[in-house]
């Protein structure tokens, strides 16, 4: 193959500057043409420059557009994100494009309307050309329409039902996509028009499109107004959205689930218990058990939150109980303890109710409740004084009596009767179970925005936290005997017990139990001696090398470790990220996608339509920040999104996920990680490229697993050697040195 030189004289083409970018640009009807923008020059410049090419007068009724699916426009502010070879259209400024679209939708042609409708749904998208639609007021021209529409084309239904569904559909789109960019205020709506919308979730149930969009806007305006929520909740009842939960289509699942959990989430405490009372009576539950987590298709991502969600607001009932403390006057709940002893100790035959007996009775009340494992022998009522768990305990104590009545009768009796102290209290063990299922659970906090973790167990049961609570009580009664745990010393005795017992139960979370049954299988299957061996195990490296010689090997080869994982964090960086874009209606999120350029120089981000299924190349992420600029790396309430107002905002694991790239004088690039994983490497890896030590958990993590793995690799061929503590002691000097090694 011949080599071509260039001559001595020739100069050697160089990159075009970095404010150059080399474009095509189409006009309809003509070749497209290629040009060089310089992006120091005014966009408008630009503009005029390619209308005089095609002798377009007018260039202030122009403007440029991305030419591939997303057909946004291109303004000063987000031109950066062209790139080299990119392929651009010149088409009509958004203010000329809205005011046509204005005028169309408002056409008496059907098929004018529709098109100008579809169209609109389209450009909607682009938050330059909403601003200019809204700008004519063009929000209150779709409401109307949805408020009209049916009476206007009540006889057109018949003949031409499929042009007014598509049409229906096309403006509820439009005023979605519209309302999404957070220009106009939801309280601005009338009550005219949630009633429309409310009854498009009846009347429109066969068409996909349109019960999706309107499930959304209902969504949306319970999340986003207070009296818009009130509005809504009169017009929109439980038994409306049932139906769409029995059907096959998951999304429409997911939208319904949405608004049961903004209404349940929006509702005033002293309505809340009510709407739960409601979901029950319309069996919710096992509508959603049989038809959503049991059904043949795999459950996405967004309906898993959603899921996670109802359950976090289910269980965020139990708040007001445990929050609640016990009055030792009252005499209704002095008869819950009062019952919690008859069912114990019917047995036993009742003292006369004669005046000299009233002392027996005293002092028979005292004895079982010591047998029933209160602290406070007396007046048992003071035990639950203690907020969290309050009165949630008593109750879980009552529901186990009730209905697990033989072994709650099997769990008194047994440790009231035993004589070598290690009988476990029922009383005091309930109290602090309680509180550790509260926390385990989170009761009370709000659920968080980008959590999935739903547990299909506790969809299986009406009263699944009380059935919860039994099996786990029953677990700590059999640890506490495995562990041979005195009631002597109780705060000692629970602080290593419950501990264990939580182990165990977020060992048997972990793995998803289908059912309440599974979950108890789960745990028969991590006894006591099963966790101390799981123990064991994990921690058999910490125990057995912290001899001095292997803590000086540790030492040797932890910047080797260190180093290895710095080159993972930047290859996962390398290979990007998807991060969602967080507002108030979350299945309409935009994502973005971040990565590292191969040379560790330059970050690629931009905007995708939907989440990709493996990498995203880096020639189509719009936006880069060289690695050079970037000034710090703040986390948590140090970054700028998390600084500003909303209840998203406040939520501690949005918070724990959240973390910012500062660039420049103010620049700035926030991110919300999908996982604490996701957030570890991320910030690692851009402490790593900033040249700062990797903190995370996960790097904690890895280094112990990688040293131990690496220094038991080392001792293999030390096995069954003693190693000293001490180095061996260096021999003395020979007498002479008249000695020679012969190499031959």
């Amino acid at each position: 193959c011949p080599i071509l030189l260039a001559p001595k004289n020739s100069s050697v083409a160089m990159p075009p500057p970095a404010d150059i970018v080399k474009v095509a640009i189409e006009w309809p009807g003509a070749f497209p043409k290629l040009m060089e923008i310089d992006q120091k020059k005014p966009l408008s410049s630009i503009i005029k420059e390619v209308c005089d090419g095609w002798s377009l007068a007018n260039h202030d009724q122009f403007a440029l557009q991305h030419a591939d699916s997303s057909n946004f426009y291109i303004t000063e502010k987000n031109r950066n994100e062209i790139k080299n070879g990119a392929i651009l259209r010149l088409t009509t400024s958004p203010a000329q494009n809205a005011q046509q679209l204005h005028e169309k939708i408002q056409s008496s042609s059907m098929d004018a309307k529709l098109e100008a409708l579809k169209d609109l749904a389209n450009y909607s998208r682009d938050v330059t050309f909403a601003q200019e639609f809204i700008n004519l007021d063009g929000i209150s021209l779709l409401t109307q329409m949805v408020e009209s529409g049916t009476e206007r084309y009540q006889k057109l239904q018949k003949i031409m039902k499929p042009c007014f569904g598509d049409m229906l559909s096309f403006t509820l789109t439009a005023f979605v996509e519209l309302m999404d960019h957070g220009i106009v205020s939801w309280d601005t709506f009338s009550v005219a028009f949630i009633k429309k919308i409310a009854s498009y979730v009846n009347k429109f149930a066969s068409d996909i499109s349109i019960l999706q969009r309107s499930l959304a806007i209902l969504e949306s305006m319970v999340l986003n107004s207070h009296d818009l929520y009130q509005k809504v909740a009169q017009e929109i009842t439980i038994g409306q959205l049932i139906p769409h939960l029995q059907g096959t289509d998951q999304e429409i699942q997911t939208y319904t689930i949405a608004v049961i959990n903004a209404l349940f989430l929006k509702a005033p405490d002293d309505k809340r218990q009510e709407m739960a009372n409601i979901l029950a009576q319309k069996q919710l539950r096992s509508i959603i058990l049989t038809h959503v987590i049991r059904a043949q298709r795999a459950i996405n991502n967004e309906m898993a939150h959603q899921l996670y969600v109802l359950q976090v607001l289910t269980f965020n009932l139990l708040e007001d109980r445990m929050m609640t403390k016990m009055d030792p006057q009252d005499q209704a709940q002095r008869d819950i303890i009062f019952e919690l002893r008859r069912i114990a100790f019917d047995a036993e035959s009742e003292p006369n109710n004669s005046s000299g007996s009233i002392e027996k009775r005293k002092s028979m009340y005292t004895r079982d409740y010591k047998k029933l494992g209160f602290i406070n022998h007396v007046n048992p009522a003071m035990d639950f004084t203690q907020t969290p768990p309050g009165m949630l305990a008593l109750d879980n104590m009552l529901y186990f009596a009730k209905h697990h009545q033989d072994a709650y009768i099997r769990i008194v009796l047994e440790n009231s009767s035993r004589e070598d102290k290690h009988e476990c209290p029922f009383g005091r063990s309930s109290i602090e179970l309680t509180k550790m299922l509260c926390e385990i659970l989170k009761v009370g906090e709000l659920p968080s925005e980008t959590c999935n973790d739903f547990h299909p167990m506790f969809f299986t049961h009406d009263r699944s936290f009380e059935e919860f609570f039994c099996i786990c009580i029953q677990l700590l009664n059999k640890t506490w005997k495995e562990m041979r745990a005195t009631s002597e010393d109780f705060n000692k005795a629970r602080k290593t017990v419950m501990q264990v017992v939580k182990e165990q139960i977020m060992r048997a979370l972990t793995t998803k139990p289908s059912s309440l049954d599974q979950f108890k299988s789960k745990l028969q299957n991590l006894s006591y001696t099963e966790i101390l061996k799981i123990r064991q195990s994990e921690r058999m490296n910490q125990e057995d090398f912290q001899s001095r010689p292997i803590l000086e090997l540790k030492e040797k080869i932890q910047p080797e470790i260190l180093e290895l994982i710095k080159q993972q964090r930047l290859n996962r960086l390398v290979e990007g990220t998807c991060f969602r874009k967080l507002n108030s209606r979350r299945r309409q999120d935009k994502f973005w996608y971040c990565r590292l350029s191969p040379n560790h120089k330059v970050l690629h981000y931009g905007d995708l339509e939907e989440s990709p299924q493996g990498e995203v190349p880096h020639d189509s992420l719009q936006d880069k920040l060289p690695v050079a600029d970037i000034k710090a790396v703040v986390t948590g309430k140090d970054c700028p999104h998390m600084k500003e107002k909303g209840a998203l905002k406040q939520n501690k694991e949005v918070l724990e996920l959240a973390f910012s790239i500062l660039y420049d004088s103010s620049g700035q690039l926030n991110f919300i990680a999908p996982d604490k994983h996701e957030y570890c490497v991320w910030t690692d890896g851009l402490n790593a490229l900033l040249g700062k030590d990797m903190l995370s958990d996960l790097t904690r993590n890895d280094l112990d697993t990688l040293l131990s793995m690496e220094i038991k690799l080392r001792l293999l061929d030390l096995e069954n050697i003693q190693i000293p503590d001490a180095p061996p002691p260096i021999p003395k000097e020979p007498s002479n040195y008249d000695f020679v090694y012969d190499c031959n």
